[in-house]
């Protein structure tokens, strides 16, 4: 057996205990930060799938309801499926959508009487499932590849592309399904909104952005298409996972109405990526620890050369009476007070670091919360900016702002399309007498209430805005019978007559009625013929529709 010194004892002891817990504090530590990078990339992928899914969201329910509004204006509702209004209608929407591919119309026959730039005419489409569940409603469907289309496309190089389909019913004034109006969107559209969203929400680095259908088939991107995901991880879409070497969280895509398309967008992250800093930090906390045991090593070293003389002073003094050797002395001082205190001195230095440990954490959860206070403190405020610059803060309905806008819009809409529309401007009778009377406090009450009983009795194609003090206008995107302007407005002053208003009793309102024309230089002329109308029926004796 080999014997070591006492010194060299105490120094190996002393490496070793101090190597032993800077190593184990610093693989605890590191699985707490693993644990913490977990939780945050979960959570920054979780956020960013919700977000991509609304945003594809939204922009599918607007192309549907596009397409949808589209398949029942006026020009469609005549019946006449050659009509060359139609084709030009359709041309403005595929001019100002470069998404869409293709559009047209088809009879109940199923086959194609006018289409963007000719493609598909007289062909029969009557197999497609676009056009078989157009006849029965609004249809969103699945992408899929369209080989003789993408043919006779501009640019085509006869390789299959992929388009997702809308598709709408056309019914005549009776309320007949004379047809369905279908578009074909270009598939890169739907990838290039989910890729702009994870490029918004400045994802981190190696983040995959997968679109996967209601079966868990990829069908995005592209190199993985076609492939199976597990369905255990499309059905925990109010978190996230780790498996197979990812952190995964997947957000179902809320479809559009009337439609049982089902999405899930799904952003994963290779586990060794979004586990790298907590590596790094893991390493650095290992190498510390080895630096760490080796300057305790020399400091032992020393500590232990003070430790042994007492003993080499006991053995010399030993060899020396041995030897009848004069001189020999015995030394009383013993330096135990100085090993407890080394011990206590590395026990210090252990709850030093654990103590450190639990302040960051301490100090990251409070930050995080914070953060997470401002941001939804900063979005509520974002929301309400919007609102209040869109909205009239007494009435809840749009302010005269938005109106300017929206009559610009539908003006240059008719410009195009030839589609009428009507404004209706609403004044309320003697409302400078009740607020005389009862005072501003109740002239502010009647003006919220008008704007409700307005509200309620327009459609929800109608816009509604406050045009100014106790005015309201009205416009209406659709002009036919049965819901023509004179029956809209007379139902609005029917309503209001009707209504019981507090402390006031009854309030009545006279409406003038504009129609725009197609000499109209500018919305103006538009405002000035409503106001005109007004005018006389205020001037026929009020409660009444000019």
């Amino acid at each position: 057996m080999i014997k070591a010194s006492l010194r060299s004892h105490l120094t190996l002891w002393f490496a070793g205990l101090s190597l032993l817990t800077l190593v184990s504090v610093g693989f605890y530590v590191g699985h707490i930060a693993t644990e913490q990078m977990k939780l945050a990339s979960g959570n920054a992928l979780l956020s960013t799938a919700r977000s991509t899914a609304a945003l594809l969201a939204v922009q599918l329910r607007e192309r549907q309801l596009e397409v949808s509004l589209l398949s029942r204006a006026p020009v469609f509702r005549r019946g006449n499926l050659d009509d060359p209004d139609i084709l030009t209608s359709m041309q403005l929407r595929t001019q100002s959508r470069a998404e869409y591919a293709w559009m047209g119309v088809a009879d109940s026959d199923g086959h194609v009487r006018q289409a963007v730039n000719g493609l598909l005419v007289d062909q029969s489409v009557k197999a497609r499932p676009w056009f078989q569940a157009g006849l029965q409603g609004n249809y969103t469907g699945d992408p899929h590849e369209a080989v003789l289309l993408a043919k006779l496309l501009p640019g085509a190089t006869g390789e299959p592309w992929r388009f997702i389909d809308f598709a709408a019913p056309i019914r005549n004034a009776e309320g007949q399904v004379i047809g369905v109006l279908g578009a074909h969107a270009h598939w890169t559209w739907v990838t290039q909104i989910v890729d702009s969203a994870v490029m918004q929400k400045g994802a981190a680095p190696d983040v995959e952005a997968l679109i996967i259908d209601s079966d868990g088939k990829v069908l995005y991107p592209e190199q993985l298409a076609g492939e199976q995901l597990p369905q255990d991880r499309l059905s925990n879409t109010t978190g996230w996972s780790v498996d197979n070497g990812y952190v995964t969280s997947a957000v179902a895509v809320p479809s559009p109405s009337n439609s049982s398309l089902t999405w899930y967008i799904v952003m994963r992250q290779p586990l060794e990526i979004a586990l790298h800093p907590a590596r790094v930090l893991l390493y650095k906390l290992l190498l510390l620890g080895v630096i760490a045991a080796v300057a305790f090593g020399f400091v032992a070293y020393y500590l232990a050369l003070h430790l042994s003389r007492p003993i080499e002073d006991l053995a010399r003094s030993a060899k020396q009476v041995q030897d009848h050797q004069p001189g020999a002395f015995f030394p009383q001082d013993h330096f135990v007070l100085e090993i407890a205190q080394l011990g206590q001195s590395i026990k210090s230095m252990t709850q030093s670091l654990l103590g450190k440990e639990r302040e960051l954490q301490e100090t990251n959860a409070s930050l995080e919360a914070i953060v997470a206070q401002r941001t939804a403190a900063l979005t509520q405020a974002n929301a309400e900016l919007l609102n209040l610059a869109s909205h009239d803060a007494l009435t809840g309905v749009y302010n005269r702002r938005r109106f300017d806008e929206k009559l610009a819009e539908y003006s240059l809409l008719f410009q195009r399309s030839a589609r009428a529309f009507a404004l209706l401007l609403i004044d309320v009778d003697h409302f400078k007498r009740i607020n005389d009377t009862h005072g501003h406090a109740v002239g502010d009450d009647v003006l919220r209430q008008l704007a409700q009983l307005i509200q309620q009795t327009t459609r929800a194609t109608d816009f509604v805005a406050r045009y100014g003090g106790e005015e309201f206008a009205v416009l209406l995107p659709e002009i036919e019978a049965p819901d023509s302007p004179d029956v809209v407005a007379e139902k609005i002053r029917t309503a209001i007559a009707g209504a019981h208003f507090e402390w006031v009793g009854q309030v009545t309102v006279s409406v003038g009625i504009g129609l725009v024309e197609a000499s109209d230089s500018d919305t103006t002329v538009l405002i000035k013929r409503a106001d005109q109308q007004l005018y006389l029926a205020k001037s026929s004796g009020r409660n009444r529709v000019a």
